[in-house]
């Protein structure tokens, strides 16, 4: 899982250094030069915003594994010389195994 304390606490305040232990609320350090740092409330509520765009992103995440594992390259100049349709239905195959949301 992704750090999304601290991707909020960039996100909010990007002009400001800061580091997160972990995923802990309770541990983050900004640099001496911040000032109007978010309040922890703010940062959750970034934390979760982000958190739920990767999470609507998870089927494009196991299609681009599946389709990596193809050589549609390959696929799609056999499929033109033999006039098959190995790569549309492998790429079918995917789309159907992990459908958008």
């Amino acid at each position: 899982m992704s750090n999304f304390i601290a991707k909020a606490c960039v996100s909010l305040r990007s002009e400001y250094g800061v580091s997160v232990e972990g995923n802990d609320l309770s541990k983050i350090i900004w640099s001496d030069n911040a000032v109007d740092i978010p309040t922890n409330a703010e940062i959750q509520a970034e934390a979760d915003r982000l958190q739920d765009i990767y999470d609507s992103q998870a089927y494009a995440r196991s299609r681009k594994q599946e389709y990596d594992k193809l050589n549609q390259f390959e696929m799609q100049f056999d499929d033109n010389r033999d006039g098959t349709s190995t790569w549309v239905d492998s790429i079918l195959a995917i789309k159907d195994k992990f459908p958008k949301p």
